[in-house]
């Protein structure tokens, strides 16, 4: 028997050393190359875009559209309710700053410079039909949001997703070779898994770096646009110092409080320079177009996402934007998926994806909509030079745009403060994800060092900085498109690991309804723990205390789940009792596991105290603000029920009609050939005490499934007192 409570010391990580060292060899690799052989840089890499565009584009439109339909399809599914976490685990943010920090955090400031530029140059010079008509108009709107919609989010909706999933539900490291687990086994421990995070940090860096650049180059002409200073390079190295400075210390203060206020403080900005376009600009215009562009997205979404130009292949346009994009997003989606993961504890899949598709396409629906048709309105008022502008100078477009409402220079300092919002949002939040790629974390919610996160915060500046002197932005989104590649493949393999663990989860969610169903109708036993009439009375008309619970687990709980291990050992039953302090409560949690098959999920009984607030009906009798109950918590779950007031003999009762249905889904899995948990074939190994060392820790956290209450309660009181006496 094991009796423990928590260490009081903040969980220790350190550094990747594989990982860590080659990834920074390799962008370090790169950077020189391209600083002191631009020329051949620049053939390497246009030689190489052009390859991949030419050959992989149908890949590339494939498995992005893969991707989406997945998520979707596991959203919608019965296992969309399952949470990424134990079931009794609630969101840590509430859901204006989640979705906050998911937006700053998967879109940049290239939102602010695309939201114009996009538009008017698919406008002037669309990739099928003429130009500066009302059609390319419309259409001008649709690639634009086409580009920046569902297709990129639902990249970080799978990330996201398989992280949170393998990381809060099955204890594996919030990284993501733990999502190729149920492919790979254990060999992701090994080469396999450092070239999976490797290839996910290059991808993630030069995803960032792009978006930074481009970044750059808009906010010096802010400074410009505003107090008149130059356009070059000394402006451009001060502002990415500065930006450098501002991530540093946002990265280093953390999620919680950092990256959160700038988040928020990042949306209120956005919306105020949207309702002050909108009000000021021409709103019936600008609302007519928004509901027609809704209408058009939804009306051609489907063909757009499969078309890969096959008859009509304009190679130069699809390399520069729905490639790029695509290779884009891909770069990115290790980076923001991870980030997504680490604030969305607690949240179901369902929930997580659908706020993950919808919420953040909402906002750049409107933003996109608003500024690009003012954009469009423009011209087609006349104004040619702008569209000249916006066209030819896209880092111009968006103080352009602005130059034509009231209070320009007000306005373009806030423009010019969200967009330093955007840039550090999405550097402290790269900073922080690649701190965690690059380190052994020995929990799920523990970020990399200070110093490794400072060092990543540096790194990504210094990228920016030289790739923008050897060739600029175009140089930086050909290397994204090269980066892109190998991590798609990486993809690919998520949603296979994805959907073999799934397919677990939702094979022991039926097995468990059905079994459990099964033992409870046949065996007497599984009656003999349902309280009396008076004993359900109690429950309904009292309520338990501190001292109470505390008593309740020290005379009834404990004494129970000895009884039961200690009949265990004498059966030979590999057998542990952990007895732990539950932080903040005050209170012992109880846990029985056994370990039933070397290649089978152990059987766990937690009892698990639980504060509940008082139900407003119950204050008028007491002037207690919360009570407390115990709940029985297996490995995928709480049985719904609260143990308070049961008998020593009734808690036992319950361990074995939970421990038979164990057993029957496991006997179920065993004739179905189907596997009961991950390990090296595609099932969660039971060896629960691994060292942390290793990376991984597979005892599962809990899920709820129904305990059929509804069924018990109706058996009438002759029936279960011959239940009883049988037992």
């Amino acid at each position: 028997m094991i009796e423990s409570s928590p260490s009081q010391e903040e969980p220790k990580t350190r550094i990747n050393k594989v990982v860590f060292y080659g990834s920074a060899i390799g962008v370090l690799a790169i950077a020189l190359w391209a600083i002191f052989d631009k020329e051949s840089a620049d053939t390497v890499m246009t030689a190489m875009v052009t390859w991949i565009g030419k050959n992989l584009g149908w890949y590339y439109t494939l498995v992005v559209v893969s991707v989406l339909v997945f998520v979707v399809l596991v959203a919608l599914s019965k296992v969309g309710k399952t949470r990424l976490g134990p079931d009794h685990s609630r969101p840590t943010f509430n859901f204006f700053t989640w979705t906050s920090m998911l937006f700053a955090a998967g879109i940049g400031i290239d939102l602010m410079f695309f939201s114009v530029s996009e538009p008017v140059t698919q406008y002037l010079a669309p990739p099928r039909g003429d130009g500066s008509t009302a059609e390319a108009a419309r259409q001008a709107l649709v690639w634009t949001l086409f580009h920046y919609g569902l297709i990129g989010w639902g990249l970080y909706a799978l990330v996201g997703m398989a992280l949170g999933y393998f990381a809060y539900r099955h204890n594996l490291p919030l990284s993501i070779r733990s999502a190729l687990y149920p492919i790979f086994g254990k060999k992701i421990n090994g080469p396999i898994g450092h070239g999976v995070d490797i290839a996910a940090v290059l991808g993630t860096i030069f995803g960032i770096a792009t978006s930074l650049g481009i970044g750059v180059a808009q906010l010096n002409y802010g400074l410009y646009f505003i107090f008149g200073v130059p356009e070059n390079n000394a402006w451009k190295i001060a502002l990415i110092g500065l930006s450098v400075v501002m991530a540093t210390i946002s990265v280093l203060t953390g999620v919680e409080k950092g990256i959160r206020r700038l988040s928020e403080l990042n949306v209120i900005l956005c919306i105020v320079l949207m309702l002050y376009v909108l009000v000021t600009g021409k709103t019936a215009f600008l609302m007519d177009a928004m509901i027609s562009n809704v209408g058009d997205m939804l009306a051609q979404f489907p063909f757009m996402a499969l078309d890969t130009f096959a008859y009509d292949r304009p190679d130069a346009w699809l390399n520069g934007w729905t490639l790029f994009f695509w290779a884009w997003w891909i770069a990115w989606a290790p980076f923001v998926g991870l980030f997504l993961a680490r604030i969305s504890r607690g949240r179901t899949i369902r929930q997580f994806v659908f706020s993950v598709l919808i919420v953040p396409m909402a906002f750049i629906l409107t933003w996109i909509s608003i500024f690009g048709n003012s954009a469009l309105a423009l011209i087609m008022d006349g104004n040619a030079q702008f569209g000249e502008i916006a066209m030819n100078t896209p880092e111009r477009a968006f103080y352009s745009l602005l130059e034509q409402y009231p209070a320009v220079p007000l306005v373009a300092g806030i423009a010019t403060f969200t967009g330093l919002l955007f840039y550090v949002t999405s550097a402290d939040s790269g900073a922080l994800v690649m701190a965690n790629f690059t380190s052994h974390l020995k929990d799920s919610e523990a970020d990399g060092s200070k110093p490794v996160r400072l060092f990543w915060s540096l790194a990504i500046g210094i990228l920016t900085l030289a790739m923008l002197l050897v060739g600029g932005v175009p140089t930086l989104q050909g290397a994204t498109v090269i980066m892109g590649l190998p991590f798609s493949v990486v993809l690919v393999f998520v949603m296979v690991g994805l959907y073999k663990s799934l397919r677990v989860e939702s094979a022991l969610a039926n097995s468990y309804d059905s079994t459990l169903h099964s033992v409870l109708s046949s065996r007497s036993s599984s009656l003999s723990d349902r309280r009396n009439w008076r004993q359900r009375l109690s429950r309904q008309v009292s309520y338990s205390g501190l001292e109470q619970t505390e008593a309740f687990i020290t005379d009834t709980v404990k004494p129970a789940l000895r009884e039961v291990y200690e009949e265990f050992l004498a059966q030979g039953v590999d057998v542990e009792l952990e007895i732990q302090q539950v932080g903040g409560l005050q209170l012992e949690s109880v846990d029985l596991i056994v370990v039933t098959h070397k290649e089978q999920r152990p059987f766990k009984y937690q009892v698990y105290p639980v504060r509940v607030n008082m139900p407003s009906y119950a204050r008028m009798t007491t002037s207690a603000d919360v009570y407390y109950r115990l709940e029985a918590f297996n490995q995928e779950g709480s049985h719904g029920h609260d143990l308070i007031g049961l008998s020593e003999e009734q808690i036992i009762a319950d361990v074995l009609d939970q421990y038979e249905s164990h057993m029957a889904f496991i006997h179920h899995q065993s004739l179905s050939a189907e596997r009961s948990q991950i390990n090296e074939d595609g099932c969660v190994k039971t060896d629960w005490k691994r060292d942390f060392d290793t990376g991984m820790i597979p005892v599962l956290e809990p899920k709820a499934h129904d305990v059929l209450d509804e069924e018990l309660e109706n058996l009438d009181k002759n029936q279960q007192e011959t239940m009883r006496e049988n037992s």
